[in-house]
């Protein structure tokens, strides 16, 4: 009897895995019986943007972190699939760093290419997964958002590709139900427009905080408050920006921080990350992990050692992205198809343990991207994925790294060379502080006059 899997989440984790299958599919493998569900109208998961925020038009849980004029923070040649690369869907080389449409258009146009829409429930959420150990399968509950029905189908294997940058951890802090500004988390942010002639103090000292500072401050913003818990970012800040110690309490409009300074703001921007979270999963099958590049009790940061039938992709913090959750899918796939064999769950648990202790050392970035590139090393040779260079990623985020240092608000001007193509992106016709509009058709659409040179 056709073995069945279930893949939760049609975001670039999960599409990853519907891309390993039909690949194996189109090569003559007989793979198996394959129902994706997402809870979104459209594929893409957080590269779809929408204005909504806390819920949506069904009374979910909106899932969207993006916001308007949000541009890749990384180079995007960190994580060009192996198999279809930027100038093969865009029919040209693109800049480095593109805006959120862009991206999204080049997820969806692997995808679409490769035919595997007809995997996916959309507007379908799942409810709650139980796994049979006497029948050794999964029952997932799942509702039909427009149907408003509800239905239980068994399987075999269980994928769990939701991601984990949905659901806000939000501290709290002394006064702040009674601040007299705007207060929000992240997840919440949509447009910086907002807070043009703002004090904004972003709590934070990671990516959300670094951008959503910086395109506050593109947009208009008067003055950029950074509040850190254990050390400060430390760029070479434009005036206007400061960082200060972790906020102790508000009151009124003034923030007071640890160093015993205070602050008038206008607005409070939790930029304190998210939680893995995964409500559909019972205790005994569920990873209960903080942030971190590699999560406990996942063998190959995958299979779920309790019971590795299920497995997880794209569940831990990222230096890479498309590419990661591309190997990590070949391999859940290769497993799954008999091409892999998994040790026995003592051999597993050593093997990730070893893992968790090294990345509990690591003391930089520079470190944590060797871990991570090396965790890549680790997947790929065991599948058939097209060949990756990663010693050439490797050197890519680290000049990127360097390259921020360098200028936090030009970094996304410059530019690199594709390890798929070899092609050295050109430079965009417009300097990232000045490029105001973050649609797909002014990123690729060159001004008249430079067209005509």
């Amino acid at each position: 009897m056709t073995k069945r899997i279930a893949v939760i989440g049609a975001g670039p984790s999960g599409l990853a895995a519907l891309r390993a299958f039909e690949s194996a599919a189109k090569a003559g493998a007989e793979v198996p019986e394959i129902v994706c569900y997402e809870k979104q109208a459209n594929w893409g998961g957080l590269w779809n943007y929408t204005w909504r925020t806390g819920l949506d038009e069904f009374g979910e849980p909106v899932h969207g972190s993006m916001y308007r004029y949000l541009w890749s923070n990384g180079p995007k040649e960190c994580l060009e699939f192996a198999d279809y690369s930027f100038e093969e869907h865009f029919g040209r080389p693109i800049p480095s760093y593109p805006p959120r449409a862009v991206l999204h258009d080049y997820i969806a146009g692997r995808v679409e290419k490769s035919g595997v829409r007809k995997y996916v429930k959309f507007n379908t959420v799942v409810r709650d997964v139980t796994y049979d150990a006497g029948t050794e399968t999964f029952t997932v509950t799942v509702k039909d958002l427009i149907a408003k029905k509800h239905s239980s189908e068994e399987f075999d294997y269980v994928i769990v590709a939701n991601g984990h940058f949905s659901t806000p951890n939000v501290p709290y802090f002394e006064g702040i139900e009674k601040f007299l500004g705007r207060v929000m988390h992240a997840h919440d942010f949509r447009c910086a427009d907002e807070f043009a002639g703002k004090h904004v103090l972003l709590i934070g000292s990671s990516y959300s905080a670094e951008d959503i500072g910086t395109q506050c401050h593109k947009y208009g913003a008067s003055r950029i408050t950074f509040s850190y818990r254990t050390k400060p970012m430390g760029f070479d800040w434009p005036e206007g920006f400061e960082e200060k110690p972790l906020l102790q309490k508000v009151v009124g409009r003034t923030c007071h921080f640890k160093d015993g300074t205070t602050a008038d703001v206008d607005a409070i921007v939790f930029c304190t990350g998210y939680l893995n979270h995964y409500p559909f999963l019972p205790d005994e099958l569920r990873l209960d992990t903080r942030n971190r590049l590699f999560p406990p009790n996942l063998y190959k940061g995958i299979f779920w050692e309790p019971n590795p039938k299920l497995m997880y992709i794209g569940a831990q913090d990222q230096y890479y992205t498309f590419n990661m959750f591309d190997a990590q899918a070949w391999y859940a796939r290769d497993v799954v198809l008999g091409r892999i064999a998994l040790p026995d769950r003592a051999t597993m648990h050593a093997d990730s343990e070893a893992w968790v202790r090294r990345e509990e050392a690591l003391e930089n970035p520079y470190q944590a991207i060797d871990f991570q590139s090396d965790y890549m090393r680790d997947m790929l040779p065991a599948t058939d994925y097209p060949h990756l260079d990663i010693d050439k990623v490797t050197e890519l985020f680290k000049e990127w790294e360097h390259h921020k240092v360098e200028g936090i608000l030009t970094y996304r001007d410059r530019s690199y060379p594709s390890t798929i193509t070899g092609t050295v992106a050109p430079t965009h016709h417009t300097t990232w502080m000045k490029a105001m509009d973050d649609s797909l058709e002014a990123f690729l659409n060159q001004p008249a006059q430079q067209a005509a040179e």
